[in-house]
Order: structure tokens, then C-alpha cells, then sequence
């Protein structure tokens, strides 16, 4: 190299008007201040800082390793999902007012074909009225969530609160007035009792405690002014208790397609029924 190849190669290869005496530790150019990127030892320039990162193993969020390692412990994920759905829900009914409630509440003139939005029949499980109504129904459903999500796997369980809580708006159009309004998962926490009372007395357990409890909880619906649904409790628990049998004769692996499809001819059932009588109810209204 002659003296002048030597003295150019003391200036930054991107500003060749700034002189430097610094080198970048991966591919040796020559670079000026602010050019130059921290490294464990040295620095390093712009370009190799980029194919850096490009080649970087990617990272996740806190809050997900931390998801994913609950789940692999068998923590009851599931649960602990629509918790915090329902909570986030709440936090937004708040916010809005009574706009949340208005779009997604559930009443039967939602299942009849004129306004049809059978969507509010799982949306309104997701609503509460109040705090005390908000953390009632997720306390019982952290305390059933416990015991039957490991018991039945996260997709069941799922499955299992969802059509509850279906069955349990479709227990309103049947039993309640066609031009009334409901929120609140009560109906698919009356259907994690309901399953967990068919399963229990598959298994041999004591039931006396659990027919207690159910039977304060379904008599609370029926007090006087206490303006809760007991017909969504009802329908809730009757949904429950059809899933939780559907899962007990089709627990072998190779029934496993006919679960699926057992689960899915309940739900479609549910929405004929909801829809038909829905319809009928509000034309003769």
C-alpha cells in the first residue's frame, strides 16, 4: 500500500471527509463517530450491525414465555384466558359507557330472522353489569376452571364453556320475556357445574356438597327482585350437562371424531332451536 492508499484508509469509508483511526471488529473499515455502534469489545460499523441483527435469534414478549411456560406446567390457561377476557371487557364497558353493552348484549329478538345477530348469544357471555356481578362469576369460574380443565384438556373445556353459555342464551329465548336483554357468563359457569355434576357421578363422588351448592345457586335466580336469569341458569346447566355426557361416552381416542361431531350437531341444534323459537315468539308477540 503506498503512503496515500495508508492515509486514505484513516478516513471513515462512509464519510470520506472525517478522519479516524478507529476499525470496525468485524469486517476492519475504518469508521468515523457516529458510525460507530457499541460492541462487547469495540465497536462496530452501521452494515455489520444490520446483518447483525438480521441474523439474531428473535425474542418474545415476557408475557408470552411466561404463557407458554404456565401451559406447560398444566396450569389452567384456558381459565385463566377467559378471565382475562372477561376482565379486559368489563375495563372497555367502562370505558364506553353502555355502547359495548348495547352492541352486544343478547336478547331473543337477536336469534329471530328479522334482526339477526345469533353472535350476541356467546358475546353476552362476556359482559357484567357491575363488579360485584364481574368478580362472582370469575371467582366460580376459577374455582369449576380448576377442576375441569385439567380433567377435560383446554380445547373441551373451551368447547364445554362456549356452548354453555349458547345453551344458556338459548334457555332465555325459550323461558323469558322475547323482548328482554341479558349479559353475564353465569349460564356457561351454570354449565361448568352441570358437567361437572354428570361427570362426578360417572366417577363415584360425593355429590351432596355440589348438589348444595348448585341448588342455592339456581334458587338465587328465583328471589324476588334479585333480577338475575335464572333462565339462562337453567339453560346453562341443562347445555352442561348434555356437553359433559357427550365427553364421558366419547372419551376414547377413537371416538374422537364423533365427539367433534357430537359437539357440533349440539351447537348447531341449539341455534335452530334458538332461531325457530325466537321467530315464532316474536310474531305472535
Amino acid at each position: 500500500m503506498t503512503d496515500a492508499g495508508a492515509e486514505r484508509a484513516n478516513f471513515c469509508y462512509r464519510h470520506p471527509d472525517r478522519q479516524s483511526f478507529v476499525l470496525c471488529q468485524r469486517c476492519g473499515r475504518t469508521v468515523c463517530g457516529e458510525c460507530q455502534t457499541a460492541a462487547p469489545v469495540g465497536v462496530i460499523c452501521p452494515e455489520c450491525m444490520r446483518e447483525q441483527r438480521a441474523s439474531a435469534p428473535r425474542t418474545k414478549p415476557a408475557v408470552f414465555t411466561r404463557f407458554r411456560a404456565a401451559a406447560g406446567r398444566g396450569a389452567p390457561v384456558a381459565t385463566y384466558s377467559l378471565i382475562g377476557i372477561s376482565v379486559v371487557v368489563y375495563v372497555l364497558q367502562w370505558l364506553t359507557g353502555s355502547l359495548l353493552t348495547n352492541l352486544f348484549a343478547f336478547t331473543p329478538l337477536a336469534m329471530s330472522t328479522g334482526t339477526y345477530e345469533p353472535w350476541r348469544a356467546l358475546t353476552s357471555v362476556f359482559l357484567h353489569g357491575s363488579i360485584l356481578h364481574l368478580l362472582l362469576n370469575m371467582y366460580t369460574l376459577w374455582l369449576f376452571g380448576q377442576l375441569l380443565e385439567p380433567m377435560l384438556g383446554r380445547a373441551r373445556f373451551l368447547a364445554l364453556y362456549l356452548i354453555s353459555g349458547l345453551a344458556g342464551s338459548v334457555g332465555v329465548v325459550l323461558l323469558a320475556d322475547p323482548l328482554g336483554w341479558v349479559i353475564g357468563a353465569s349460564g356457561a359457569i351454570f354449565g361448568l357445574m352441570g358437567a361437572f355434576v354428570v361427570i362426578q357421578r360417572r366417577l363415584g363422588g360425593n355429590m351432596t356438597q355440589l348438589y348444595i351448592l348448585l341448588a342455592i345457586n339456581l334458587g338465587i335466580g328465583f328471589l324476588p327482585g334479585a333480577n338475575i336469569s335464572w333462565q339462562a341458569h337453567l339453560g346453562g346447566l341443562v347445555g352442561g350437562a348434555l356437553v359433559g355426557l357427550i365427553l364421558l361416552e366419547t372419551r376414547k381416542r377413537s371416538r374422537r371424531g364423533m365427539q367433534i361431531a357430537l359437539l357440533v350437531a349440539l351447537a348447531v341444534l341449539l341455534l335452530v332451536v334458538g332461531t325457530v323459537v325466537a321467530g315464532a315468539k316474536i310474531a305472535a308477540f
